[in-house]
Formats: structure tokens, C-alpha cells, sequence
């Protein structure tokens, strides 16, 4: 064992030395550093060999000890120690080199096996002792070991005696006892294209400041890298790809894996036509540290990494991916696959192109762009001119526009911060230039135009000529971008339209996503700003083949109805634009536009883009029927959304333009519906004033008889919740009609029924009616019938009749019509509810909110109608908190539906709930606003259910009864 003296002289030399002490010598760090290089020689020389020698086990034994040799560089502090073992290492190389030269494996069997087993058996204990020093160094925390002297001598002892084995002069043929730094150059010399002494260090880049949202995606990429795969970052320009592979080289896992052997390979300076093989291999050196000489490059940057384990970023590798030179193109990607598959060698290669190195086995992760909130938290890194809590809203939108695409938020944040732009000031720039607003500067990271034109400089874009530009257009055009599936069929022109549209991905311009060719809106707004317009051959081309589609699209759903749901955002796009810009065939595309809002009623109900167009259309003879038509189309939409206001409008609008053409059928259609839509409302009395005026208008005798009876139905419906004309008068004139007499009947008798007529005879009376729409296969008649039925049973107390009905009709619009399925389910719930199954009740709201999702989000009135049963529902259970919460959300939904029936039904629930806690006065309240809306509808307080059963509460709930009728504790009450 060393003595306390000995190893306390050999810590204290390695320690950093406190304030006043004595410093190393500089002769000492001179000694190290040409230490360290010889080393590096050393290492390289016995690799290179390595690859030489023909037996495996000779080959296992020089990888051993370069892996000492490469211990000894990194992480023993006492090198010249160590420079014994050091020579050894160089004996070994040597004695292998000449011993096996002309040797097969057959030759392992004698004496050659014999002193190469027992070799192999040396080194791997010393590598196997230096690693062992080398971990305990590390969980120490110390950056570097000591290596005992005695231990060194006892490893030198052990060497020679296994080369003792060894005939060295007839085999190795050399002298060995030569100094170890000039031996090692010398043999250097004979190493094929390795320029020994030229090598520096590389420091990695740091890490990215300004790197959010990202933290996730580092740690899934950096646990890749650690577990030795190789990444390929693809994306396009600006999507942070080189910060991505900055940070991932820094983290800890990484730094600690690959130390000091982490290089950044950057080809973002050099040009796609200039580089070469040759410009490539230097880059690459450059990066690594080393000199390059000779004819063989790539050996030689191959034998420096075989050193040790090293992590490689090639950064903006589409350079090199897309060179012109055909010896550049055919020479990079083997040299690429050569160096990956040396062991410990990892890559990471970012990209905006797909064509990376075959025969690797890359790891490809499209880089996304950030989330919505990282996406603020940098723009409000940069921005101060306003604090976020004021600017959040706007720029949040802004953003959005943007695609959270992580140059375009730094070139504009930068803009309005330097320009000293306020948000709304911002938000115009960005509405009148658009694309033209992210040029703040020079160079690929100030410019969204600088970074376009590095994609589309690209020799495989070039190659697509004047196809490929036109086929960005369109996809630039088009909102969803271009349906791939529908692409050939789209653009005929275009034959190789698929094969355009994979250059296209595999340069990152575009991305492939549902089936759709897509564009970031950055990339869009570029492409639409600053290069050619759209084709008009090609806009023809969509145009006809989506006009054509909606001319076919039916009521079923078939393929043209699945056409207008996958595309309907590009559709309405083309319609638009056709409105804005009327060629001579101007009634194709109106016929277009109002057959398009038809299929979006029937298939796709959602808001439109199309109202301001349709508005702007120029009125003139030959419009006045073509804008009506697309008016009248535009209101059907809006009342199957249930914006009953805005529908109201286009029909009053459509009606006009039908009165100025002489076209009073059309304009009668469009007044009976605008009269329902305010009956749904619950404005009764309006319904009613806008059926008589009719009546009493011009262009009465003008109308069909259906028309006519259509009229008499709507206009007694209305009378009905009034009580302004007696049940026998109801539903007469409309019943004499072929069309609407069936249904006017069953309306009669139900009328009878609110009106007080014996149950027993209405009820025998409906279910003829049921049986004689059953016969003739009249879906909506017979579901009028079963409705009446089901009210019936509902009022005699008949529970278990009441749900038998309600799920007949259920399966009767199953499949058929989802906003009817929900409206029947949740009526199946207030029943439940009402014979004491509360948990079945609130199961079956939450089947209403389930498959119909879409209509309870966009259709408000099926939300009013299932929030409203909630409410029911909770009430009969007692659970007045909860009721409380569905009225009131009831009430504030009936405010901006202009809904006056619902907001009285719930205004008299809160009301009843004020009652049940003794707060009369609240409860009074409650209860003179129910009046008052009563008032407005026109419908008598004493009949708001009357013609509603369902919708009814409990006879528990007194309060409403008492303040009608004056009684305790309303009986003060006179206002």
C-alpha cells in the first residue's frame, strides 16, 4: 500500500488550489496537454488498427484498450502516471497488428490462441479497475480520479508478463523500448489520411433562453438519445428545430453521457448549389475539432469518433439533402449511415426535408407548434408595451391566426415591441399586411420571407417547376388545404398532382393531416401575399367539381353529402369567392351558394361565413329571385341553429325580394316560417298579428290553397296557447287540406283536450288517428298523434303509458333525427323523475347530452330544452340547489334566444324554490315577472302549462296556484 505522504502528493496536485497557494507550474500543464494529445493519437492509431486485424479476438482486446487509454485522457488527473500503462497499450498495438496479419481463426487453436486468451484476460481486469476508480470518482462528485502509483506498477508487472508469451522479435519485429509520445507519431505517420496533430476542443452551443412549451418534448427526445437512438427533427422553417437539438446536447443526462464529444454540425451558410462532398466532410471536421488530409475522409473522422462514445448534430441538414452535385447527393448519405453505425455513436439530425440518410435507423419527429399558452408566454416575453392582462384576449386571437408558429410570434412580438405598437394597433398591422408584417429584418430568423425562400429554393421544389407553385396556391387557398383523397378529382390539370403534393410534404411546406394537404398559416399567408395567384384553370377546375357536389347532394347521406361534411370549409371558400367576383354564368353560383347552405342545413349544421357575401350581392331583376333564394336558405340554417333573430331577418329580407319579383308562393313560404319561429319563441301574439296581416294582404289570393292552409295551421297553433278562439274552431280551414289535413285533425283533438274536452273521447279519437297515419307510412303525422297521446297519459297520471310512447318515439328518429332522439329522451327523463327514479332520470339526461353532443353545443334550443328538464328533474327530488343552478342557466340562455316560454316556466320554478324556503318576498317576485312574460307571449297565467304537460311542475309546488289566486301569503299582494 502507498504511504499517507505518497497519495496525499498525489490528491493535493489535483485540487484546485485556494487563494494565495502555489499554482501548477505551466511546464506541468504543458506536459499534460501533450499528454492528452498523444493520447488522442494513441487511441486513434489502436481503432484504426482494430479495423485491420482479421481475428475477433485480437479486435476485443484493442477495443479494451483504446477504452482505457480513453478513461486515462478524460478522467485521471495523474496522466504521466499513467504513461507506463500508456506504452503498454502501444506494445499491445503492435504486437497484434504483426501477429495476426496473415492469421485466420484456425490459427487461435495453438499458441497464438493460447497468449491472445491470456492478454484479453489481462486487460479486461485493468479496464475493468480503471472503470471501477472512474465510478467511484463520479458518485464522489469529483471531475476526475487518481490512480494509486503501486496500482499502476502492478498493472505494468502483469502486461509485460502476458507479452512475455508473446516471440516479440519475430513477431513484432520493432523496438519497444522508445518514448511514448515520439513512438506513437511515428506510427501515426503510417496511419492512412490521419493529420495527428491537428485537434482542438469544440465547445456545444448553449442552451436556448427563450425555449417554452417545449419541456416535454426535450424530455421525450433526450431519453431517445440517452437510449442510443438516432432523431431526425423534421419541420418547416421556423419551427425552432436547431434550439430543439441545442437543449437536448445540454441536458444533464446527456452531458453526462457523452461529456465533452457533443458537436454541433451547422450547413445553415451554405447554399444547396455549392456544397459538396467534399465542403460537407470539412464542416464536419470543423465541428469535431480535427483536420482532415487525404483522400479518405471519411475514415478518418470515423476513426476519431470510434475513440469514445459522441453525440453528433447535423443541423439544417436539407442543405446538404437537397445538394446539386450528383457526387454530393450520392456520397453523403452512406458516409452519414457509415458514422451512425459505429457503436456510441449517436445523431441528431434536423431537418425540413424527409429525404434523410437511408439505412439508418432514424427515429422522425415532426416538430408541432406550441400550444396555445406557450405561445403567449413568449410573445409576452418580448412585448411590454402592454401587460398581458389587457392584451391577452386580442393577441390570444392573433396567435391562433398564426398557428402558435414559433418564428412568426418572435418576428411579431419583436415588431410591436420595437416599433412600439400598442395591441390594437398590432392587430391592425397584421389585418392590412399580413405576411408582410413578420419581414423585421435580414436573414432566415427576422424573416418569414427569408426562411420561405431558403424552402423554396430547394432543388426538389425547383424540379416541380411552374406545377409545384401552382399547386401551393391552391392548397394556399384553400382553408382545410386540398383533400388528397379528392386531389386528381379536383385538379385534372394536375396530373401528377399526388406526386407534387409529396415533394411538397417531404419539404415541409405542406403536412399531411386528415387526409388533407395542409399549410401552416404563416407558410398560407406567404404564399397568398407574395406569390402567384391561384391558377384560374385550376380554380375552374374546383369549382366545378364542387358546385357539381352540392347539386347532388340529397337529403340521404350519401357520397356527396359526405363531400360537403369533409370539405365544406373550402366549399364555402369557393362560393365566396365566386360571389365576390360574379363571372357571366353568376346563376351557377348563386344556385351554388343557397344549394350549399341547403346541404349544410341538412348534413353539417353550423354558422356561415356566407351572410355578409350574400348580403352584398347587388340587387338588380335578374338577383332579385337568386339572392332571395340564398337569403331564404341562409334563414332555414339559422333556425336550425336556433338563432331565431338572425333567421327572422333573412326571411323578412327574402320575402321582400320575392314581393319586387312577382313571386308571392315563395314569399308566403318564407312569412309562415318566420311566423313558427316566433311561435317557438313563445311569441304568440306576433305569430298571430303576422298570419293575419297575411290574410288580409294583396297577395293572399295569390297563394295556393296548400300554402293557404299551411297558414291557418301555423295561425291557430298560436291561437291555441292564447285561448283566443274556442277548441272548435281550431284547426278546421287547414283540415280540409290534402297536405296538412291529417296532422290538423290530430291538432283539433289536442286541442280539445287543453281546452277541457272529456280525455276519455280525445284519447279514443288520437288513437284512430294514430292507427289511420300508421297505415298510410306518415312519420310526423303519426308522431303528432303519439305526442297526444303520451300528454294524455301524462295528465291522467298513466306514468308507465307516458314512457311506452316517449321510447316509440325515440326509435322512430333513431339514426334519423338526433335533435328529436334528444328531445323525446329528456321528456323520458321528466317522467322517470316524476315516479320517483331520480338516478334514472339524471342517467337519461346524460344520454341526451351524450350521442347528441352536437346539437346540445350548437342547437340552443335542444339545450334550453335539457336544461330546463334538469331543473324538472331536480325540483321533483328536492334538490333545490341544483334546480336553482339549471333555471337560472335556463333563464340567461332564454335571454339571448329572445325565448319567452322557457324563461316563464323557469322563472316560476326559482320562484317556487323562494316559496319552499319561506322567502315570499323573492317568491313573489319570481311571480310577477312569470306574469308579466305571460303577458307578453298573450298566453293566460292560469293556462302557462295548459298546452304544455310536460313541462309542468309537481302539485307539491303551491306557490304560483296561491299568488294567482290572491291567497296567503300573497293575498296583500296587488301589484
Amino acid at each position: 500500500m502507498p504511504s499517507k505522504k505518497t497519495k496525499a502528493g498525489l490528491d493535493g496536485g489535483s485540487k484546485k488550489s485556494k487563494k494565495g497557494s502555489k499554482q501548477p507550474a505551466p511546464e506541468t500543464e504543458s506536459q499534460d496537454d501533450n499528454l492528452s494529445q498523444a493520447l488522442a493519437i494513441a487511441i486513434a492509431a489502436i481503432n484504426a488498427t482494430k479495423e485491420i486485424v482479421p481475428i475477433s479476438l485480437a479486435k476485443g482486446i484493442l477495443g479494451t484498450i483504446a477504452n482505457i487509454l480513453t478513461i486515462a485522457q478524460s478522467v485521471i488527473k495523474n496522466k504521466s502516471d499513467f504513461q507506463v500503462i500508456a506504452d503498454r497499450c502501444e506494445n499491445i498495438r503492435e504486437i497484434l497488428e504483426s501477429a495476426t496479419k496473415e492469421a485466420t481463426e484456425d490459427d487461435l487453436r495453438g499458441y497464438l490462441g493460447h497468449a491472445l486468451t491470456q492478454l484479453n484476460k489481462t486487460v479486461n481486469r485493468i479496464n475493468s479497475d480503471i472503470a471501477s476508480s472512474k465510478e467511484k470518482g463520479f458518485w464522489r462528485r469529483l471531475f476526475a480520479v487518481t490512480i494509486d502509483r503501486d496500482q499502476i506498477v502492478a498493472w505494468d508487472k502483469d502486461l509485460d508478463r502476458v507479452l512475455g508469451l508473446f516471440n516479440f522479435e519475430a513477431v513484432a519485429g520493432v523496438a519497444i523500448d522508445m518514448k511514448f509520445v515520439k513512438k506513437a507519431l511515428e506510427l501515426m505517420s503510417n496511419v492512412p489520411s490521419m493529420n495527428a496533430p491537428k485537434y482542438r476542443q469544440i465547445e456545444p452551443p448553449s442552451r436556448p433562453a427563450m425555449l417554452y412549451g417545449r419541456d416535454d418534448l426535450v424530455a421525450e427526445l433526450t431519453n431517445l438519445v440517452v437510449n442510443d437512438e438516432h432523431l431526425a427533427l423534421i419541420g418547416p422553417g421556423g419551427m425552432r428545430k436547431s434550439s430543439l437539438a441545442k437543449a437536448i446536447i445540454n441536458e444533464p443526462l446527456v452531458a453526462d453521457k457523452f461529456a465533452d464529444r457533443r458537436f454541433f454540425v451547422t450547413y445553415d451558410d451554405l447554399d444547396h448549389s455549392t456544397i459538396t462532398f467534399e465542403t460537407f466532410m470539412t464542416r464536419f471536421a470543423g465541428a469535431l475539432g480535427i483536420e482532415i488530409a487525404g483522400a479518405d475522409p471519411v475514415r478518418q473522422i470515423s476513426t476519431f469518433l470510434r475513440s469514445a462514445s459522441a453525440l453528433v448534430v447535423l443541423d439544417n441538414a436539407e442543405t446538404f439533402e437537397e445538394a446539386s452535385a450528383s457526387s454530393a447527393l450520392g456520397d453523403i448519405p452512406p458516409a452519414i449511415a457509415e458514422m451512425a453505425n459505429i457503436p456510441g455513436v449517436i445523431l441528431i439530425l434536423t431537418s425540413r426535408s424527409r429525404r434523410n440518410a437511408p439505412n439508418v435507423q432514424w427515429i422522425t419527429k415532426d416538430i408541432p407548434p406550441l400550444d396555445l399558452n406557450s405561445a403567449q408566454a413568449v410573445f409576452f416575453r418580448i412585448y411590454h408595451r402592454a401587460s398581458r392582462s389587457e392584451a391577452e384576449e386580442n393577441i390570444k386571437d392573433l396567435l391562433k391566426e398564426l398557428d402558435c408558429h414559433p418564428l412568426s410570434i418572435n418576428i411579431l412580438a419583436n415588431a410591436a415591441q420595437q416599433n412600439g405598437w400598442s395591441p390594437a394597433t398590432l392587430l391592425k398591422r397584421w389585418n392590412d399586411r399580413h405576411s408582410k408584417v413578420l419581414d423585421s429584418g435580414k436573414g432566415k430568423l427576422q424573416s418569414l420571407s427569408d426562411t420561405m425562400q431558403l424552402s423554396l429554393s430547394s432543388p426538389s421544389i425547383h424540379d416541380l417547376g411552374e406545377d409545384g407553385r401552382r399547386a401551393l396556391a391552391i392548397i394556399a387557398f384553400l382553408p382545410q388545404g386540398l383533400n388528397e383523397n379528392l386531389a386528381s378529382d379536383l385538379l385534372p390539370s394536375l396530373p401528377q398532382v399526388d406526386a407534387i403534393c409529396d415533394v411538397l410534404c417531404m419539404q415541409s411546406l405542406v403536412y399531411r393531416q386528415d387526409n388533407f394537404i395542409r399549410m401552416l398559416a404563416p407558410i398560407r399567408h406567404y404564399v397568398r401575399d407574395s406569390l402567384q395567384a391561384p391558377d384560374s384553370t385550376c380554380l375552374q377546375e374546383i369549382r366545378a367539381f364542387y358546385y357539381l357536389t352540392v347539386a347532388s347532394c340529397s337529403q340521404e347521406h350519401d357520397q356527396y353529402a359526405d363531400i360537403i361534411i369533409s370539405d365544406h370549409l373550402n366549399i364555402e371558400q369557393v362560393v365566396a369567392f365566386n360571389l365576390a367576383d360574379i363571372p357571366d354564368d353568376a346563376e351557377e353560383t348563386y344556385d351554388a351558394c343557397w344549394q350549399f347552405l341547403w346541404c349544410l342545413e341538412k348534413h353539417l349544421p353550423r354558422p356561415t361565413t356566407l351572410t355578409l357575401s350574400i348580403s352584398n350581392i347587388v340587387e338588380s331583376p335578374s338577383t332579385w329571385t337568386l339572392k332571395a333564394r340564398c337569403l331564404s336558405s341562409l334563414a332555414w340554417l339559422y333556425r336550425t341553429l336556433s338563432q331565431l333573430v338572425e333567421a327572422s331577418q333573412a326571411f323578412q329580407a327574402a320575402e321582400a325580394l320575392y314581393v319586387t319579383a312577382g313571386d308571392p308562393e315563395s314569399m308566403g313560404d318564407c312569412l309562415i316560417t318566420r311566423a313558427d319561429s316566433l311561435r317557438c319563441q313563445g311569441r304568440f301574439i306576433q305569430c298571430q298579428n303576422l298570419l293575419e296581416d297575411l290574410q288580409h294582404s294583396d297577395s293572399w289570393e295569390s297563394l295556393g290553397e296548400t300554402t293557404k292552409a299551411q297558414a291557418w295551421y301555423f295561425l291557430d297553433t298560436a291561437r291555441m296557447y292564447t285561448f283566443t278562439a274556442s277548441a272548435d274552431e281550431l284547426f278546421v280551414m287547414s283540415a280540409e287540406d290534402r297536405d296538412w289535413g291529417l296532422q290538423s285533425n290530430i291538432w283539433h283533438w289536442q286541442t280539445k283536450f287543453y281546452h277541457g274536452e272529456d280525455a276519455v273521447q280525445v284519447n279514443t279519437r288520437l288513437e284512430d288517428l294514430y292507427l289511420q297515419c300508421t297505415s298510410i307510412g306518415d312519420v310526423f303525422d303519426r308522431r303528432d298523434a303519439l305526442e297526444g297521446l303520451a300528454e294524455i297519459a301524462c295528465c291522467e297520471g298513466r306514468l308507465s303509458d307516458v314512457m311506452d310512447n316517449l321510447q316509440t318515439l325515440v326509435e322512430m328518429f333513431k339514426g334519423q333525427d338526433s335533435q328529436r332522439v334528444l328531445w323525446y329522451t329528456v321528456q323520458k327523463a321528466i317522467v322517470a323523475s316524476k315516479q320517483g327514479k331520480h338516478d334514472l332520470a339524471r342517467e337519461l339526461i346524460h344520454e341526451a347530452s351524450g350521442p347528441f353532443q352536437f346539437f346540445a353545443l350548437r342547437n340552443a334550443r335542444a339545450f334550453l330544452h335539457r336544461s330546463y328538464g334538469s331543473a324538472c328533474i331536480e325540483l321533483t327530488a328536492g334538490e333545490y340547489d341544483r334546480a336553482e343552478s339549471y333555471l337560472t342557466a335556463t333563464i340567461e340562455a332564454c335571454d339571448l334566444q329572445a325565448n319567452l316560454m322557457l324563461k316563464a316556466f323557469s322563472m316560476r320554478g326559482l320562484g317556487e324554490i323562494a316559496f319552499a324556503r319561506s322567502n315570499f318576498a323573492l317568491a313573489a317576485q319570481c311571480f310577477k315577472e312569470t306574469r308579466s312574460l305571460c303577458a307578453e307571449m298573450g298566453v293566460p297565467p292560469q293556462h302557462l302549462y295548459t298546452c304544455s304537460p310536460f313541462n309542468t311542475l309537481p302539485d307539491k309546488f303551491k306557490g304560483w296556484t296561491l299568488f294567482l289566486e290572491g291567497l296567503s301569503p300573497f293575498a296583500n299582494d296587488t301589484t
